[in-house]
């Protein structure tokens, strides 16, 4: 995992979301149009203050609700920036 060059503020982190699934079980691939949108990822930054009060770390595996957090793509990838109480649980 490459060093993110961005700073999420407040009770912010910064996940990156699981590939979504190619095809089902049996085999049958799956167009983009239909693929659903993962509600997993791995946290790859947080606040840097020490005022702060998330209880996530970086390498996190999390859940979060199906439409939470705001999409932005650096250097092609995709990343959500999401409040810490948008995140359901850690697994």
């Amino acid at each position: 995992m490459k060093k993110l060059n961005i700073k999420p503020l407040g009770d912010r982190v910064v996940i990156e979301p699981e590939k979504a699934e190619e095809k089902t079980s049996s085999g049958i691939i799956i167009p983009d149009t239909a693929k659903e949108k993962p509600q997993q990822g791995k946290v790859v930054a947080v606040p840097e203050s020490k005022d702060s009060e998330v209880t996530v770390k970086v390498g996190d595996t999390v859940l979060y609700g199906k439409f939470a957090g705001t999409e932005i793509s650096i250097d092609g990838t995709d990343f959500l920036i999401m409040s810490e109480t948008d995140i359901l649980a850690v697994i």
